[in-house]
Parts: structure tokens; C-alpha cells; sequence
């Protein structure tokens, strides 16, 4: 669709493009922190975005490096937030995602030990994986305290309660070479108010890496399997089809090119459209891969072009 417009890389789009994208693609995949809302608000506008595309017959689902919630958690929140259309099947995070691959792809066959929030651990269960359960004394070190038998992969998502001692065990574990080392993302960190940030799942895969001497098989974005995983759930899922919208080059917009799908920035979130053009101006090839085919300031400005559509329909 790019070329169909002429151009190729971080262009602001408006009016009639926007319409134009709109009629042209099927699947619209969407981050959700920065995207869709900033916490506990959703961004203005995005629910009738979203309700507006789902009434239209379009494919849209959300695919969300966030680890910490299970799946049916977010059709809450989707609800709560104004999102009356989502469902279940539409949400595809990589605590899910990582459930898929532990069962469907590796058919492990033992126990998974996991670094992060019990929502990882939920998604996990109910795909009938086992996981270690965590009973040490609050005094236990790595010296004296059990190690699980049967561990057959390591999985690091995002662990608010992070312990020296949860890194050595996994440390352990992965010296076993048939052990396998999964995160469930690379996100390094996440912006919070006030101009804090909080250390991603990827920070803590940086230092389980270093301690084992292993690089671990990212599961989410920008890795391909997200989409894998919606085209094994959804039938006819053409990547020349498909919209990737999202708020971070590095992830979202490395996710589409990755996976061959056109890929639009809104500015709500992590990157601006300034870092974006020095990728696009870049001499390094591989920077090409985290620009952009289009920009918006927010995913609201795709509403005047649903009422243009429906205008035209009337």
C-alpha cells in the first residue's frame, strides 16, 4: 500500500489516505499501552475507532508485549475502557503467545520455571503447563535451598518481585543444554508519569543471558511467532492485507517489517516522528526495517474518514 501512495517511510497520512488504507486492508493489528490507552484511560477516541472497525467487518485484533495479565483480564479492561466489541479470541499477548509455543511448538514435557507475574503463570496453567511452584523459606539461598526436578524450559517475562535468588535458580537450570531459555519479550523499559520508567522483561533476560551464557528465544514482538499465532487462529490472514499500528520503532514497527506488513506510528506513545526520520536517514540498512509507511498523531484521526465512508454508503 506504501507504493501505492508513492512513498515509503514515516509520511504523515490524513483524509482521504487514511480512508484509502481503510478500504484497502482487512486486518488491523494494534498495540495497546501508548495505542490504544495510557494505563487506566483510554487514549480519546480509540474506542470508537476500534468499535467502528469491528462493526465494519474488519479483522482487528491486539497484539501486546505486556506479560502480566491474563487474556480474559484485558476483555475487562477493553470493556471497562469503552471497548464493547472485543473479544477473547482478538487478544494476543505474549504471556498467551508463550503458552502457545510451550505446547503447540516445543510440546515441552516437564516443568517450565518462571520468572514473572502471576498472570504469566495463569496463562501458562490453563495450557496445561506445569510450572514450578516457588515454596523456599525466606531465608534460602541458592546453596542451600531445592532445585525443582524435571525443568525443561526457563521463561522470563516481566517480575515486579524479582529476587537474587530467582535469577541464580534459573542460572541453574540452564546449564542443562536441553533446557530451554524462552522471554517472553525484549522490551527494555516502560515509561510511567512523572518521567520514571520501570525496567522491561527484557532488562531481566539481559542479566539471566549474561549469568548462563545463552540468548533466549523472544516469543513477542518484534519476533515473527506473534503473527504466526494469529494466522494459525484466523483463516486468510494475508500479510499484504494487514495494518500494524503501534507506538515503538524498535518493536512495533521492527514487528511489522519483520513479519511483511505495512505499518503506521501514532505519536501517543513511546517514539516520536523524529526518531523515526534518523532511522529513515540512516546509511545502516537494518534501521530501514523500524521506519514506518505511515504516521498519524493518534489512532483518533482515523474517525473522519469512517464518516466519510459512511456518507458515502448512505
Amino acid at each position: 500500500m506504501a507504493g501505492a501512495f508513492g512513498f515509503k517511510g514515516c509520511q504523515k497520512i490524513r483524509g482521504p489516505q487514511i480512508r484509502s488504507l481503510l478500504e484497502a486492508k482487512d486486518f488491523f493489528l494494534f498495540d495497546c499501552d501508548g495505542v490504544i490507552w495510557h494505563g487506566e484511560k483510554a487514549i480519546t477516541g480509540a474506542a470508537k475507532v476500534v468499535n467502528a472497525l469491528i462493526r465494519q467487518g474488519k479483522n482487528v485484533v491486539f497484539v501486546t508485549n505486556n506479560c502480566t495479565r491474563p487474556r480474559e483480564n484485558y476483555v475487562h479492561k477493553f470493556c471497562r475502557l469503552g471497548f464493547t466489541d472485543v473479544m477473547l479470541e482478538q487478544i494476543f499477548s505474549s504471556s498467551y503467545c508463550s503458552a502457545l509455543y510451550l505446547r503447540d511448538v516445543v510440546k515441552v514435557r516437564g516443568q517450565v520455571f518462571v520468572i514473572g507475574c502471576d498472570g504469566l503463570r495463569r496463562e501458562l496453567l490453563e495450557a496445561g503447563i506445569p510450572c514450578v511452584e516457588e515454596a523456599d523459606d525466606p531465608d534460602a539461598t541458592i546453596y542451600n535451598c531445592a532445585l525443582a526436578p524435571d525443568v525443561k524450559a526457563v521463561l522470563v517475562g516481566h517480575d515486579d518481585k524479582l529476587t537474587f535468588l530467582k535469577l541464580a535458580k534459573a542460572s541453574c537450570y540452564l546449564r542443562d543444554p536441553d533446557c530451554l531459555f524462552l522471554a517472553t519479550d525484549n522490551d527494555p523499559w516502560h515509561p510511567l508519569s512523572g518521567g520514571r520508567i520501570l525496567p522491561g522483561s527484557g532488562s531481566l533476560t539481559a542479566a539471566l543471558e549474561v549469568a548462563s551464557g545463552r540468548k533466549a528465544t523472544v516469543i513477542g514482538k518484534p519476533s515473527r511467532f506473534m503473527f504466526e499465532c494469529i494466522s494459525s487462529q484466523f483463516r486468510g490472514v494475508d500479510p499484504a492485507q494487514c495494518l500494524m499500528v503501534g507506538d515503538r520503532l524498535e518493536v512495533d514497527m521492527l514487528f511489522g517489517s519483520n513479519c511483511g506488513l505495512d505499518t503506521m506510528l501514532t505519536l501517543t506513545g513511546v517514539s516520536q516522528i523524529e526518531e523515526a526520520q534518523e532511522y529513515r536517514n540512516s546509511d545502516l540498512s537494518t534501521n530501514q526495517s523500524l521506519v514506518p509507511d505511515y504516521v498519524v498523531d493518534t489512532i483518533a484521526d482515523f474517525l473522519p474518514a469512517f464518516e466519510e465512508l459512511e456518507e458515502q454508503s448512505n
